[in-house]
């Protein structure tokens, strides 16, 4: 899920740059230093939207830079157990498929596919459901559901499942409805 937060952080704005519009250098200076974190309470951030609120400069002896409290309006990514959620597979291995959901590469293990056992072919670069003939392949557009969400310093794991109705491939998701309007119509 994205946010929007707000970050308490103290900035060195550097004596070279005095001069220059005081929002504008803390916003270049926490861009350089907040985005591509990640917190744990908000996950990881993607941009630095604007300084809300800019304390008053501050002066430590021996050093020739101001220190700034600013408070950041920040926009993250947090991915949240059980959220639904929909992206372009961007890499097939053996193991599983990965899709990029937002900023992120969540695996989709191939027990966690369909219920039916997946092949990996290799020069095709797809998987291949045995019973069902259902195939994986590079950018297509799969939805899955979160079941992991791993938050380290440097990058976030996510762990999603297609393997209940309505995710999936859309192509076989739209199948899938289809099925359903179909059964109701006879009932």
């Amino acid at each position: 899920m994205y946010l929007i937060s707000s970050i308490l952080d103290t900035l060195r704005v550097p004596p070279d740059k005095f001069a220059e519009d005081l929002h504008e250098i803390l916003l270049e200076l926490a861009r350089e230093s907040i985005e591509e974190q990640i917190y744990p309470e908000i996950g990881f951030v993607v941009a630095v939207l604007e300084a809300e609120e800019v304390g008053i400069g501050k002066i430590i002896p021996g050093d020739g830079g101001a220190f700034y409290d600013v408070k950041f309006k920040v926009l993250s990514y947090l991915p949240e157990k059980d959220e639904v959620v929909e992206g372009r597979t961007v890499d097939i291995t053996d193991f599983g498929v990965f899709v990029r959901v937002g900023i992120v590469d969540a695996l989709c293990h191939v027990s966690q596919i369909a219920d039916d056992f997946f092949s990996f072919n290799q020069r095709a670069q797809e998987l291949i459901g045995k019973e069902s003939g259902l195939r994986v392949r590079l950018d297509d557009i799969a939805r899955g559901r979160v079941i992991a969400v791993g938050l380290g310093k440097q990058q976030i794991r996510v762990g999603i499942t297609m393997r209940q109705p309505g995710l999936g491939l859309l192509e076989w998701v739209e199948k899938w409805k289809s099925d359903m309007l179909e059964r109701r119509a006879e009932a």
